[in-house]
């Protein structure tokens, strides 16, 4: 066994609308966090005071903490004015003092239509540009990015993602490592080529894999995602932090995904199969069990 200290957490979201079958499920499979996307059919950003309070009490009655707040920030047009965005992530930063946490993910914009490929290189400046200034505002408020690497936005490919975070290179922006995004845009061998550029800033990790030959999404260890080679880098680096479930096992929608009640536990065995084969060491596990 390494160094590392593993804390799952799932996307309630992928279970249900329902915030109560969300958190019974995640009781019944032992996972402590919750990763806050979507409840009752509506994006986190949109929530109200009262329903954000309502998450939180439901959250507490379980003895599950939110790890992090699935923000959408950054799912935008490069075009669009960044003002719009900055508002958005104060809002959510407001909803995460509510619920008790300081993490919340974010994006890197998407490029304008018809612009793809190595042509996107040419907006890593304005996209890095964008997230130092939401960097800043993180800063300020005392909250903590994690930046996803997606399939059709700035920052999709290992090299991309890089760039963007060596760009913007403040302790306040890190890396939220999802393994299956990487393969879904054709980046192979991710792990490999990029655990030296992007293992040193990764702070939080999406849990789901994909097959390329089949463009199927899978549990983790399924796929040609890497998993086990990235938590085995994890391990070695003493990573402490979340590895939350995504697994899209029945729909992997634009700005979210479903699984159900039995997909995802199907996803958390897979995971703990993987795990366990890797000796790696699982803390919070359970409700109330937070570490």
């Amino acid at each position: 066994m390494g160094k590392g200290r593993f804390r799952l957490s799932a996307f309630g979201d992928e279970v249900s609308d329902d915030l109560e079958l969300q958190l019974r499920c995640l009781a019944e499979l032992k996972i402590g966090y919750l990763e806050l996307r979507g409840v009752w059919g509506k994006n986190v950003l949109h929530l109200g005071d009262a329903e954000v309070d309502a998450v939180a009490a439901a959250c507490a009655r379980y003895g599950i903490a939110v790890s992090a707040i699935g923000a959408p920030v950054g799912k935008s047009p490069l075009a669009q004015p960044l003002a719009v965005e900055l508002a958005n992530l104060a809002r959510i930063f407001e909803i995460a003092r509510r619920v008790g946490t300081r993490w919340v993910r974010v994006f890197s914009f998407y490029p304008p239509e018809g612009v793809t490929g190595a042509a996107v290189d040419g907006l890593v400046a304005e996209s890095a540009a964008r997230l130092a200034a939401l960097a800043e505002l993180a800063h300020d408020a005392g909250m903590q990015l994690v930046l996803e690497n997606e399939h059709g936005i700035v920052g999709d490919t290992v090299a991309r993602c890089a760039a963007l975070l060596a760009a913007v290179d403040v302790p306040n922006l890190g890396f939220a490592w999802d393994p299956a995004n990487f393969v879904h845009c054709g980046e192979m061998q991710s792990v490999a080529r990029g655990w030296a550029a992007l293992g040193p800033a990764t702070r939080h990790v999406h849990i789901k894999d994909y097959a390329a030959a089949t463009r199927e999404v899978l549990p983790a260890g399924e796929g040609d995602g890497e998993v086990a080679a990235l938590l085995t880098h994890l391990d070695a680096a003493g990573y402490d932090g979340f590895l939350a479930l995504e697994p899209h096992l029945l729909v992997a929608g634009h700005s979210t995904g479903f699984s159900g009640p039995e997909g995802m536990a199907r996803a958390a065995a897979a995971l703990r199969r993987l795990m366990a084969a890797l000796d790696l060491m699982e803390v919070g596990i359970g409700p109330g069990g937070g570490s």
